[in-house]
């Protein structure tokens, strides 16, 4: 998620910036007697500079920021837009327009992006009115539809992929990469806020047993069952993972151990497949991978003892 904000934070500084030249360019060279060289020695300097300051701190930016410089890249395209001075200077907009909305649509949730791309679209049309000359209709309104319906694909395609990317297939539970990565999220928090937080590797035991003797099919439903089931019982804040074959793993905020033991009883009344679990709760200088390892080594003690029992 840090990567995705810091790529997003440097592509949008490249919008900034490679608007703002072009703005500057426009102003030194003015292709028109008339042309609103003010306005674009104004525009392009906050482009040029806006564009180097998202780039310098593209890492530390949270996402309000990059929420906030869409907005205002929208405001600035309905100045320029409003201080044409020809009809083909507004409508020549539309790539600006088409690059933003495709921006917050790759990058932004989908119901956020199509609240940006109605702004966008109401910014630059209220510019457009604005303007002197009388802007085509058809040729604007043209315009302001591909922005809007190229938005709408890319965002729906956006979404489509990172569920895809983040969920595992066979059971539709978070896998591994997508488990970690919200997991350390957590880890980060209850270190920040000193909340508990306790993790749980689950083994089914036998899984081989039943793919050997009913075939990988009855396999595929057996943990398609006991997912679904688990699911029903998960609290908003939980996360459950698939973590390889057969091993599933949980995160569960703000619970100690007690509290885990207790929720993992519930979730074994949901199915009568058995299974071992092993747990650990997050302590003071924690990494993810020491309180797994902690949770793994519980899980393997409770496997030596059944097999001894």
């Amino acid at each position: 998620m840090h990567s995705e904000r810091r790529t997003a934070a440097v592509l949008l500084a490249v919008l900034y910036a490679v608007s703002g030249v072009l703005c500057l360019v426009a102003a030194a060279w003015p292709m028109r007697p008339d042309s609103p060289v003010e306005v674009l020695w104004v525009l392009g300097t906050v482009g040029t500079v806006g564009g180097v300051a998202l780039r310098m701190f593209a890492g530390r930016l949270p996402w309000w920021a990059l929420h906030a410089g869409v907005v205002l890249a929208g405001l600035l395209i309905a100045v320029l837009a409003w201080n044409a001075v020809t009809a083909v200077g507004v409508v020549s907009l539309g790539p600006v327009l088409i690059s933003l909305g495709l921006f917050a649509a790759h990058f932004f949730p989908l119901a956020a992006a199509r609240v940006h791309v109605v702004l966008l679209a109401g910014l630059s049309t209220a510019g457009a009115l604005a303007a002197e000359p009388d802007v085509p209709f058809l040729q604007w309104l043209t315009g302001v539809v591909s922005v809007v319906a190229l938005a709408e694909v890319q965002g729906r395609l956006a979404r489509s992929l990172r569920t895809a990317a983040a969920t595992d297939p066979l059971t539709g539970v978070a896998n591994r990469r997508a488990w970690e990565a919200e997991a350390e999220r957590n880890l980060a928090r209850a270190a920040r806020t000193g909340e508990p937080l306790s993790f749980a590797l689950l083994d089914l035991d036998r899984f081989k047993e039943v793919n050997d003797r009913d075939g990988h099919g009855a396999g595929d439903a057996l943990l398609r069952d006991l997912t679904s089931g688990w699911s029903r019982r998960l609290r908003r804040a939980d996360l459950l993972g698939r973590y390889g074959g057969d091993e599933f793993v949980l995160c569960l905020p703000a619970t100690d151990a007690h509290g885990a033991w207790e929720f993992l009883e519930q979730l074994e009344a949901t199915h009568d497949f058995a299974w071992t679990v092993g747990v650990a709760t997050a302590r003071e200088g924690d990494t993810l991978r020491t309180v797994l390892d902690r949770a793994d080594a519980d899980l393997y003690l409770k496997k030596r003892r059944s097999r001894t029992a």
